[in-house]
C-alpha cells in the first residue's frame, strides 16, 4: 500500500516555524514525523519513570538472607544431603 498526501491548512505561523526546521533536503512530512519519534521516545521515559523508587523501601537485607536460605536449602535437595 503505497503512501498518500493529504492536503491541510495551518496558520502561517506554524507554517514559519515547520520551515524554519526543515531543511533544504527535507520535506515538511519529514519535520512532522520527526516531532512525532520523539513525543513517543519521550511517552516511554514518561512510562518507566513512573517506576522510580518503588523499590526503595525494601529491605534489601533481609532479601539477601531470604535468598542465601533458599539457595542452600536447594543446594542441599539437589546434592541429596
Amino acid at each position: 500500500m503505497g503512501m498518500g498526501s493529504v492536503n491541510i491548512s495551518i496558520k502561517k505561523e506554524a507554517y514559519n516555524f515547520l520551515a524554519s526546521l526543515k531543511e533544504r533536503n527535507r520535506s515538511f512530512s519529514d519535520v512532522i514525523l520527526e516531532f512525532k519519534e520523539k513525543e513517543s521516545a519521550r511517552g516511554s521515559a514518561k512510562r518507566l519513570l513512573k517506576f522510580a523508587g518503588v523499590l526503595k523501601d525494601l529491605d534489601w537485607d533481609k532479601k539477601e538472607r531470604l535468598m542465601r536460605k533458599f539457595r542452600e536449602s536447594f543446594n542441599k535437595r539437589l546434592s541429596g544431603k
